[in-house]
């Protein structure tokens, strides 16, 4: 299939869509509000939430984020208040009018998504809702950022955090990282304001570099993503002058070693004394 059948194929789904389900309308769902406003304020939900989360969450900008806040609040349907544990930053919360307002919208999201699937089959909505999963999945792995931070960012310590508590439930002795080794850069996948992939790159003694704490989050396994947390995890060791990487396994993590064998890597000898390590392969990158 070509790119320009895969992009006609998207587009078209697009239009069908945002037709079907009211977005191209300037009241969504019969609201008064445009999807933009009655999706902020979903978003918000009754247990409110806070201004950078919703930043991080929608991808918004931060002034075009602040006149939507400011639109909800006019109607009364929203407030904004400090974090009473960071005065720093603010919180959006629902009003009981604003409350009355996201259980309506919930309630007419619901009934236009059962008009949606109504005329079909059992089995044509058993499809229907396996296509709509996968699709999101991969849009999703697909469209989201990776970006280079240091080994304190807070996204990347909870990052490592999880790949360290992932490896202590598959290893069949558990895992005790000791004192994590911090050198070098890292590449972190968010999604939501919450890591979901992680992965780093050091330098060697003998000019290599090390791929090192390469993680997917499960829920996101099987969409490519790892796949292309390596990929940028190569190009960030020949940005920093490495033209070999190196990296190490434990034989239990059969789907990072099938991953790291379709990539090109080959085995080669023990060179590190990592007790964890049962594995080891190298790539020459071009």
């Amino acid at each position: 299939m070509s790119d320009r059948t895969e992009t006609a194929t998207l587009r078209e789904f697009n239009r069908t869509w945002t037709q079907r389900v009211g977005v191209l309308e300037e009241s969504f769902l019969g609201t008064g509000r445009p999807l933009n406003v009655a999706r902020l304020l979903f978003e918000i939900g009754p247990d409110g939430a806070g201004v950078r989360e919703l930043r991080d969450r929608l991808d918004l900008d931060s002034g075009y984020l602040t006149r939507l806040l400011r639109r909800l609040t006019d109607d009364g349907l929203v407030e904004l208040r400090p974090d009473p544990a960071d005065r720093r930053r603010r919180l959006a919360t629902l009003t009981p009018a604003g409350r009355a307002s996201w259980r309506e919208l919930d309630e007419r999201s619901e009934e236009l998504a059962a008009r949606l699937v109504a005329p079909l089959t059992p089995r044509q909505r058993g499809r229907l809702i396996e296509a709509l999963a996968t699709a999101n999945l991969l849009v999703r792995a697909a469209t989201t950022a990776l970006r280079e931070v240091g080994p304190d960012d807070p996204v990347a310590r909870e990052a490592a955090g999880r790949y360290f508590a992932e490896l202590d439930r598959r290893f069949p002795g558990g895992f005790d990282p000791g004192v994590p080794d911090h050198e070098g850069r890292f590449l972190v996948a968010t999604s939501a304001g919450r890591p979901v992939a992680y992965g780093g790159v050091r330098p060697l003694p003998d000019g290599s570099a090390e791929i090192k704490r390469m993680w997917v989050d499960d829920a996101w396994r099987g969409a490519g993503l790892g796949s292309r947390m390596l990929r940028e995890l190569e190009a960030l060791a020949v940005r920093r002058g490495h033209g070999r990487v190196v990296l190490d396994t434990n034989r239990t993590l059969v789907e990072a070693i099938a991953m790291y064998e379709r990539a090109g890597y080959s085995p080669v000898e023990r060179y590190n004394d990592n007790p964890y390590a049962q594995a080891w392969f190298a790539k020459v990158l071009t």
